[in-house]
């Protein structure tokens, strides 16, 4: 029997064309007992071991990673058990590579969007710290001045995955950079601006969301918003189209 085959060693477990994360919970001469984070047990005999049943889980896939574009098993079973990994930490945020995985965790997080996080993720570059929605804004905001180009922060995902509380959240953050800008004057300093594309999500939700089986608050619609920078870095306008109606 294969020497990774010792109590508490985690492994995957093919079944029924699945792999599923598991962890050995018994072995002998005869036989192996594998119980998957899912709850079942699986009693094996020696005679049906071989490494497509079973084989040994790296151990990037054991403890988690930040970005996934480092795991060393890249198929669909690690990606799901990394984000799951992950989800019970409450790190909902993941990277893989440059793009940003968000799991919706239908509660409250204690300050992961509060004023203190917009200030530390605006401090510093992809990457230095954990992903977060924020880092993703701040560097969309850099990226305006270093390549001297247009931006584009594309959302997708299913009902109910968070596509319009992220957008929110994207603009909360570029709306308190835009207003902390250096170098623009007081007459620029203004929040209208930043307010009134804060605040327009409530009107637009109020025509266009239903409920829905899986979100009590479905967009039915989706949304261009464009927003326009002052040489300065503050917002001076923008403007939002509806489309897919």
């Amino acid at each position: 029997m294969d020497t990774f085959f010792v109590e508490g060693a985690r492994v995957w477990l093919r079944h029924k064309e699945q792999l599923l994360p598991s962890t050995v919970s018994s072995c002998d001469d005869s036989s192996l007992v594998l119980t998957t984070d899912y709850g079942k047990v699986f009693s094996l005999q020696k005679a049906e071991l071989n490494r497509e049943t079973v084989y040994p889980m790296h151990p990037s896939s054991v403890h988690g990673v930040e970005d996934m574009s480092t795991l060393a098993e890249l198929h669909e079973a690690a990606i799901m058990h990394n984000l799951f990994l992950r989800y019970q930490k409450d790190n909902i945020y993941t990277n893989i590579g440059s793009i940003l995985a968000a799991v919706n965790p239908y509660k409250q997080i204690a300050g992961l969007y509060d004023g203190t996080a917009v200030e530390l993720y605006s401090k510093h570059q992809m990457g230095e710290l954990p992903p977060h929605i924020f880092a993703v804004a701040n560097e969309c905001y850099r990226c305006l001045w270093k390549r001297h180009d247009s931006q584009c922060v594309l959302i997708s995902g299913e009902s109910g995955a968070g596509k319009t509380e992220s957008t929110k959240l994207l603009l909360k953050f570029l709306s308190v950079m835009s207003q902390n800008s250096a170098g623009a004057p007081p007459s620029e300093r203004t929040t209208r601006v930043e307010q009134a594309l804060v605040q327009s999500s409530p009107i637009m939700e109020a025509f266009g969301n239903a409920k829905t089986v899986y979100n009590n608050n479905s967009s039915r619609f989706g949304k261009f918003i464009q927003l326009h920078f002052s040489q300065n870095g503050n917002i001076h306008g923008g403007c939002i189209i509806d489309c897919i109606l």
